[in-house]
């Protein structure tokens, strides 16, 4: 399979602290997601900056696609923790800012806003304030949104980690079709063990910096909701806590 963003060797510091990223090589498939876990304050967010070209490395180098990596890129998505959407501006005009942040919106654009409107079940609330909205379908419309340029590269830092268990399964179903529907690739940040098993075609663990240890997913997909409680995926999150705890990750 080819590698669409590799990371190598890279470290990251700032001003007047120790490193907080140190000569971490990873790398992320074409169509695979990777998930990044680790404990609070272990690095991970750095290193995803770093990946998405939003904080430039001390040391190593970043590439997409085979092209070193300055900035981030048209290709790219960013979903966060926080949805980051406009209050005063509905559903539908929001998943569409960033098309109008380059060009005039054309139907063809419009058209495109509502079937991912559809796939993630919003079409009913498309003319709504957001303000209005739950915490799990803003975090809908928050993909959405990222999906909307039809990006190559997603990069999410723990954009489900505030919603309740049975919103958050909900969405990580979705969003997985999504992927899969768009062939994307995702470099993925949690704390959530069972999520990143659920997610991921790849798993790493993060210490202190580090990557510590990496896991291949070799889990059944498309992934099913009963696929959380089968004895294989259970093993691969007592695999991970197991490298977690051990190493203070």
């Amino acid at each position: 399979m080819a590698i669409f963003l590799q990371l190598d060797a890279v470290s990251l510091s700032y001003p007047e602290q120790s490193q907080v990223v140190r000569d971490v090589s990873l790398h992320v498939n074409k169509g695979e997601i990777h998930c990044l876990i680790g404990r609070s304050g272990c690095g991970k967010t750095s290193l995803l900056k770093v990946a998405a070209g939003l904080l430039r490395p001390q040391q190593g180098s970043v590439h997409l696609n085979g092209i070193a990596l300055q900035a981030p890129r048209p290709e790219m998505g960013f979903v966060f923790q926080a949805p980051t959407l406009l209050d005063w501006l509905d559903v539908s005009d929001n998943l569409l800012l960033p098309v109008s942040l380059h060009r005039t919106v054309t139907v063809a654009d419009r058209r495109h806003a509502a079937q991912l409107l559809e796939q993630l079940g919003l079409t009913n609330i498309a003319h709504s304030k957001v303000s209005g909205l739950s915490g799990g379908q803003q975090s809908r419309v928050a993909i959405a949104r990222a999906l909307i340029l039809k990006p190559s590269m997603l990069f999410m830092d723990e954009p489900f980690a505030a919603l309740d268990a049975i919103t958050r399964d909900e969405l990580q179903r979705d969003f997985l079709k999504l992927c899969l529907a768009f062939g994307t690739s995702v470099l993925f940040v949690t704390h959530d063990i069972s999520e990143a098993v659920y997610l991921g075609n790849r798993v790493s663990c993060m210490r202190a910096g580090k990557i510590n240890a990496s896991y291949d997913v070799n889990l059944p997909t498309p992934r099913q909701p009963t696929l959380r409680y089968s004895p294989p995926f259970n093993a691969l999150c007592e695999r991970l806590r197991a490298t977690m705890d051990g190493a203070q990750c």
